[in-house]
């Protein structure tokens, strides 16, 4: 119904930069919130940025001050720029959906590998 494809990870040396992106397609009626989630081996996959339709933005505390998350509504795509990369930014970064319509419905993108040499 909405498929998602994501974009723009890759290798890239610390204090370096990259940008992700997701563009959503098919049934995009009724998006409201878009984010990224990371996940690495042994961890649960967590929270990195989320923006709602009105532009609110919520971060977690690891990625403040370096990552921005931001969305074009007009193609329905949201991006993550992220700077000042870490080596503890490694891990698959997963763009998340939200969609509200005749009910609220997840959508996830196949993720995307981020990795940062140190």
């Amino acid at each position: 119904q909405v498929q998602l494809v994501e974009s723009g990870g890759g290798l890239v040396q610390a204090g370096g930069s990259l940008r992700l992106s997701c563009a959503a397609s098919g049934s995009v009626f009724g998006i409201s919130s878009m984010g990224w989630y990371r996940q690495t081996p042994g961890k649960q996959r967590e929270l990195v940025a989320a923006i709602t339709s009105g532009g609110s933005t919520n971060y977690a505390d690891s990625v403040k001050g370096r990552f921005t998350i931001s969305r074009d509504n007009a193609k329905n795509t949201v991006y993550l720029q992220m700077n000042s990369l870490k080596p503890e930014d490694t891990a698959v970064y997963y763009c998340n959906v939200r969609k509200r319509f005749t009910r609220v419905d997840d959508y996830w993108g196949q993720g995307t590998q981020v990795t940062v040499s140190s």
